[in-house]
């Protein structure tokens, strides 16, 4: 399995999957990192860990069928086969789904199908779980498709929502999961 990454912030989520492969508990190869934010730590982190990265934004190309191909063929060139988001705040363009189809993960924070969908991002997700009253949230990966957080669930990881929790103490709950549960879940797709 031949990664590529694309993360708006910190990509904590990549950072974990970077550090299994260079230690050996991740049998693949992490190859490139694209960013929409060109002041992202993980581009920084990226570049220090060897891979290819590139700030591919509407700055760059206003247009977005433009944007689309430039995402794709940075990734294609780079020569993965599997695109993992970490924490990647944009929609994914026809081209790039398709150049990866059935080989995009994303991790959201919440248990999948509740809190998902349009506008359910970032802290949204963990203020409408503590809005609701669940007893529990957690984060799930799922594959990447056309509609927004409604491709399938490759895997789901649960954590309490404690009396007196507040959008930072669930906030890092959840993260503190996040980079085992998709380390799980490329295990489980690059099995099948």
């Amino acid at each position: 399995m031949k990664l590529a990454f694309l993360a708006s912030h910190g990509g904590s989520a990549a950072r974990e999957l970077v550090r299994a492969c260079h230690d050996g508990r991740l049998g693949a190869v992490p190859l490139a990192l694209a960013s929409n934010n060109s002041r992202s730590p993980a581009l920084a982190w990226a570049r220090e860990a060897g891979l290819q990265t590139a700030h591919l934004s509407r700055a760059g190309y206003p247009d977005p069928d433009a944007l689309d191909e430039a995402i794709r063929d940075f990734l294609t060139q780079s020569g993965a086969d599997t695109l993992v988001l970490s924490g990647y705040m944009k929609a994914l363009g026809p081209r790039v789904l398709a150049a990866f189809e059935g080989r995009v993960l994303n991790i959201h924070p919440s248990l999948l199908p509740r809190h998902g969908g349009r506008g359910m991002y970032g802290d949204r997700v963990h203020e409408s779980v503590l809005a609701s009253g669940d007893a529990e949230s957690g984060a799930t990966v799922h594959l990447v498709t056309l509609g927004i957080d409604e491709g399938p669930v490759l895997a789901q990881s649960k954590v309490p929502v404690l009396s007196g929790d507040t959008l930072e103490t669930l906030k890092a709950r959840v993260q503190a999961i996040e980079g085992e549960l998709m380390l799980r879940a490329v295990r489980e797709l690059a099995a099948r």
